[in-house]
């Protein structure tokens, strides 16, 4: 039986982005199941596949599995040849150091610069806090590709879970035209080449469903 992955909308869901581009990347079978966020009725889905009623949550027969970097690292422990995580165990614990630095911090960046991935590319001034977060975030993927990246364009060389989970901040970096290093600008790069990116990318902006909260120039909707 296929896993099955709970998300929210493309356009938006930073959260759902990271599980569904570590999986298409691994080539893992999976069958995705969209509920729109914040819809009537929305809340009360999300709970027939989780108590929690937040997205991304993972299916695998009689198991589910919920946030993020708890998803992957239950596919990296179910699929150990996917290498989510590096080989090496000090790159490893990089990998995760950084991972969950993610997963719990760089708030200001993702208040101010929320994920949306059919606004229209144009720079948004930054307050001290974002510009601060944005730096550590720059140290830390230069620190990374530096020291581990030699075998391929991505943090540790080939994409794995530490990639997956700055693939949201890649989004916001580009919409808004933050300001980064050469060698955080390849990286970023890299990422936004990838097929799996360019298929979030273009069902994201299809959809129809607007979330204010996530419109950082309502009440304009800016579109490419």
């Amino acid at each position: 039986m296929a896993l099955k992955l709970i998300i929210g909308n493309k356009n938006y869901s930073s959260w759902s982005f990271r599980p569904w581009i570590g999986l298409k990347i691994a080539g893992i079978d999976f069958h995705e199941v969209l509920i729109p966020l914040y819809e009537p009725g929305s809340a009360e889905e999300i709970r027939k596949y989780s108590p929690g009623g937040k997205v991304p949550i993972l299916i695998d027969g009689d198991t589910a599995v919920w946030e993020s970097l708890s998803i992957l690292e239950y596919l990296a422990e179910k699929f150990p040849k996917a290498g989510f995580w590096p080989h090496d165990a000090r790159a490893r614990a990089l990998a995760r150091s950084v991972a969950s630095e993610m997963h719990g911090g760089f708030m200001a960046v993702r208040n101010h610069c929320p994920m949306n991935m059919a606004r229209k590319v144009i720079k948004r001034e930054l307050t001290p806090a974002v510009e601060a977060n944005v730096r550590r975030i720059d140290t830390l993927w230069t620190d990374c590709r530096n020291r581990y990246g030699k075998d391929g364009p991505f943090l540790f060389g080939r994409f794995g879970a530490a990639d997956a989970m700055y693939a949201p901040v890649v989004s916001r970096f580009h919409t808004y035209a933050v300001a980064v290093s050469a060698t955080s600008r390849a990286y970023m790069d890299a990422v936004m080449a990838l097929p799996a990116w360019h298929e979030w990318y273009a069902e994201g902006v299809k959809e129809k469903w607007v979330l204010p909260q996530d419109e950082v120039d309502w009440p304009t909707i800016v579109r490419a």
